[in-house]
């Protein structure tokens, strides 16, 4: 677990939740508005409706190397095993030190840089049939993923690709306050993953 990062607090509305994903032992009461609406940028998936917004919006806001098109084909693969509405879209950005080291304190008043934050907005048990919501924000730093992804006993892509996931499932109230919401939200971690890594699955 990433010792910079502060222990996330149980759900509370839909207030922001720090990551500290690291599968080892190891704030605010309103929603932020969006960390960011990319105008363009690696996407997967289409809305219900038909239109073509993207499902999933991911923009590269740092200088360490992450490949963008894996992260969108990704969250795409989380939101359709999980069956989460077509019309709620998510955006996933990857910043750096500083932009992550503010949002950290902003957010969740803690003084360090974090792996991952999630910012939940719409909650898809309260989504209307054919409006176009979003379920929320996931924030990435990879310069600490890459740091701490040795002593996880992963690759810098894997860590990176476990910290969206991770990210994804707290947006969809998942969390791990408790042992056993701890279990299973890192079980269904690793099955997604694994999912998405299986020789059949394409879809990249």
């Amino acid at each position: 677990m990433d010792s910079a990062s502060p222990e996330p607090s149980p759900p509370a509305g839909r207030a922001p939740v720090s990551g500290t994903a690291a599968q080892d032992p190891a704030a605010d009461t309103q929603p932020p508005p969006r960390v960011n609406v990319p105008p363009d940028g690696p996407t997967a998936g289409a809305p219900a409706d038909g239109g073509t917004a993207p499902r999933v919006s991911v923009v590269d806001e740092q200088d360490v190397g992450v490949d963008t098109a894996r992260l969108a084909a990704l969250a795409g693969h989380v939101l359709e095993a999980l069956d989460v509405p077509r019309q709620l879209e998510l955006s996933v950005t990857c910043v750096d030190i500083d932009a992550m080291t503010a949002l950290n304190a902003e957010h969740m008043g803690a003084t360090r840089p974090t792996d991952v934050l999630a910012f939940p907005i719409d909650a898809p048990d309260d989504v209307t049939p054919g409006v176009p919501g979003l379920l929320g924000d996931v924030v990435l730093c990879p310069v600490v993923a890459h740091a701490q992804a040795a002593d996880h006993g992963r690759s810098a892509d894997g860590e990176v690709d476990l910290l969206l996931v991770h990210g994804i499932l707290h947006l969809l109230g998942y969390d791990h306050a408790e042992p056993d919401e701890r279990d299973r939200m890192f079980a269904l971690t690793d099955d997604l993953l694994a999912a998405f890594d299986a020789p059949e699955d394409v879809a990249r």
